[in-house]
């Protein structure tokens, strides 16, 4: 998504201030986003329809784009993951925000990303230490694993079909099949 023209970054301080909405914050550089296509939205509802009855409730969270994910204060970086997967053990909440790793982060491709963006998205996560990302692409109806080595999210698998299982919840099995929209 082509970002708007910004002269002035926003401290973390001036951002909790401003009204809630879409948008992410890179560099202290506010990125509003566009809501999803259909397609997109559905791909990552089913996901978390898929996740969300092979957990406990009390230990686990699954949460779509609905919560800012604090990477570092200074300067800004929040992202808005597609999907993630947090053990409430670890999760940490301040000012409405989240400042903890996911144990894992869903994105969901759109025509609009493009490479250095998701790049950018994936060296942020890998920055916060999330273990694992799965990237799903509609056009190519692929998902890619990667897991966090070495301080990068490195792509270990593309897979096309077959049954994901996140590494730090191995009781949850996704099939890829039931995954895009009909």
């Amino acid at each position: 998504m082509a970002t708007l023209p910004n002269t002035k970054t926003v401290t973390y301080e001036e951002w909790l201030r401003m009204p809630e909405s879409r948008e992410e914050v890179v560099n202290g550089e506010i990125r509003p986003m566009a809501s999803p296509v259909w397609d997109h939205s559905e791909i990552v509802e089913n996901i978390r329809d898929l996740i969300v009855p092979q957990i406990d409730r009390r230990d686990v969270r699954v949460k779509i784009a609905q919560f800012d994910l604090v990477i570092r204060r200074d300067p800004l970086v929040t992202r808005i993951p597609d999907l993630a997967m947090f053990k409430m053990a670890t999760l940490v909440q301040k000012d409405g925000r989240i400042h903890s790793a996911p144990q894992l982060v869903v994105e969901v491709l759109s025509p609009s990303n493009t490479r250095r963006e998701r790049e950018e998205k994936l060296e942020d996560y890998a920055e916060l230490g999330v273990p694992e990302g799965w990237v799903f692409s509609p056009e190519a109806r692929t998902v890619e694993v990667l897991y966090l080595e070495g301080g990068r999210l490195v792509s270990v698998q593309v897979l096309a079909k077959g049954i994901l299982i996140p590494r730090d919840f191995p009781d949850v099995k996704v099939d890829i099949a039931k995954v895009w929209p009909e």
